[in-house]
């Protein structure tokens, strides 16, 4: 361990941020990091626990005690070879992540856990600064070739683990950037794009071959989904290509809200008004956006895409910004000797919200107003929770002026006709059905075609979208080769 005393000397110490009047001004990156003193202080914190909790909370599994003891040692080379060997992209994590570690972190049960999540950044920002990141090119190659559809974070990992197993891989994306949520779901204020272009970059020296504004299969007509494919290829056609074909688009069917006048203008879901500015912030210029500014923005779900919305229309510069949560208000702290070690319920506020947001608990959305055809107002109604179910309280209806509604109340499933196109068998989510199994597992009901990622789990986090990503390869690698020596 770092230092035996540690956790008894230091105090948590949290990353800071840009004055909220301040970044709201822009689009970049606002957090600062900790120096190289701080991190290894951190990393002193850690206890090296006989059972590292830590290590099961984190969906790729980091060997988290390791790469702390090391930060506590001086020892960064090491450090990101450690963190390297769980997870290729530890520069995203170390920033998106909500990290389910530090839940699960030992020091968790009576004090604050250690700040794995910024030693984490730490090490990754280090590593690329001193040039210890490089390509890794395969030392032979096997003739096979694999067709990767989707290059999201599941997609991106899969196709670098299999890269360096020696196989032709080729990315397949329909959107005009590799990334997907990355890319086009993450706003550049949390992760900016150049961190994904540096990752490209490294992968297209290791070998692997990037499609951009290609659609495999089909979306259904007037889908939201964003798409800017010139081109389609039909699955039969990867199916005669290559030798297997790995499925990592994500959970795009976003969840609707099927209320009187949702047909008005002014009403979007997440994923419309998202993108947009990803595209605007890259030099893009569209023939029409959908802005903020001046208007009342109501965002309808409590999650980190609506968090996300937040943060966008304040930096668009929205007259005022509310967000409606369903559920009702989570206490401010945990009740660690229930939840620990696994993910608590308790108040979240984003720097997002921090930067100017009224929230609202236990409201439902009744019915849209509007005038003209655009929508003026959100009738709402606060609900409890009874038997299990959520019901209106009488007397508590409420109207709210609103120029502008997003829609972020999660995904429901993928595309559904992106499946169906291959004939790959479906569970009662809409996913892609296919086990996680050691042997056979990934693969669908459809001969060499697998899937990974929000694709076969649903909505999910970009870690595990990496983990996904991360053993599909070895799964498809194992089918080709009868044996695979990648990690699972």
């Amino acid at each position: 361990m770092g230092k035996i005393t540690g956790f008894l000397e230091f105090e948590r110490l949290e990353e800071g941020y840009q004055p909220p009047q301040e970044r709201v001004k822009h689009w970049r990156e606002f957090v600062i990091g900790l120096d190289d003193a701080q991190a290894k202080v951190q990393g002193a914190r850690c206890m090296d626990c006989g059972t590292p909790f830590c290590n099961n909370g984190c969906p790729v599994n980091n060997i988290i005690p390791d790469f702390n003891d090391l930060v506590y040692r001086g020892d960064w080379k090491h450090a990101i070879q450690v963190l390297h060997s769980t997870n290729n992209f530890p520069e995203f994590t170390g920033r998106i992540c909500p990290a389910p570690c530090e839940a699960a972190c030992v020091l968790n049960i009576n004090n604050d856990p250690v700040g794995i999540k910024s030693i984490e950044h730490a090490i990754a920002d280090r590593a690329w600064k001193e040039g210890w990141v490089t390509p890794q090119p395969p030392t032979a190659k096997t003739g096979k070739k694999v067709a990767v559809v989707g290059s999201g974070p599941a997609g991106l990992a899969a196709a670098q683990q299999l890269a360096r197993a020696g196989h032709e891989v080729t990315v397949f994306e329909k959107n005009d950037r590799i990334g997907g949520l990355l890319r086009y779901g993450i706003p550049d204020f949390k992760l900016e794009k150049w961190l994904i272009d540096r990752r490209i970059e490294q992968m297209q020296a290791e070998g692997v071959t990037f499609r951009t504004r290609v659609l495999v299969g089909r979306l259904p007509e007037g889908s939201k989904v964003n798409n800017d494919a010139r081109e389609t290829i039909e699955p039969q056609q990867l199916l005669a290509e290559f030798d297997a074909v790995l499925l990592c688009g994500g959970a795009e069917q976003p969840r609707d809200l099927p209320v009187p006048g949702r047909e008005l203008d002014g009403i979007h879901f997440a994923m419309e008004f998202l993108p947009q500015q990803n595209k605007v912030n890259a030099g893009d210029k569209l023939k029409k956006q959908i802005r903020a500014d001046g208007k009342h923005v109501i965002v309808i779900g409590g999650g980190d895409t609506g968090s996300d919305c937040v943060g966008t229309s304040n930096r668009h510069g929205a007259a005022s910004v509310t967000q409606f949560e369903v559920m009702p208000m989570p206490p401010e702290k945990e009740n660690k000797p229930l939840t620990w070690p696994y993910w608590p319920l308790k108040l979240r506020t984003s720097s997002s919200h921090e930067e100017g947001c009224q929230r609202e608990f236990a409201i439902a959305t009744k019915a849209f107003v509007g005038k003209g055809g655009k929508v003026t107002g959100v009738q709402t109604v606060h609900v409890e929770m009874k038997d299990g179910k959520l019901v209106e309280i009488p007397g508590t209806e409420k109207e709210y002026k609103a120029d502008l509604v997003l829609l972020a109340m999660g995904f429901v499933s993928p595309v559904a006709t992106v499946l169906e196109a291959f004939g790959v068998e479906r569970d009662a989510r809409g996913n892609a059905k296919a086990s996680t199994d050691e042997v056979g597992g990934y693969a669908t009901n459809v001969p060499k075609v697998f899937a990974a990622g929000d694709m076969r789990r649903g909505q999910s986090l970009v870690v595990w979208a990496i983990r996904e990503g991360r053993q599909a390869a070895r799964a498809v690698d194992e089918y080709l080769m009868g044996a695979s020596l990648l990690p699972r």
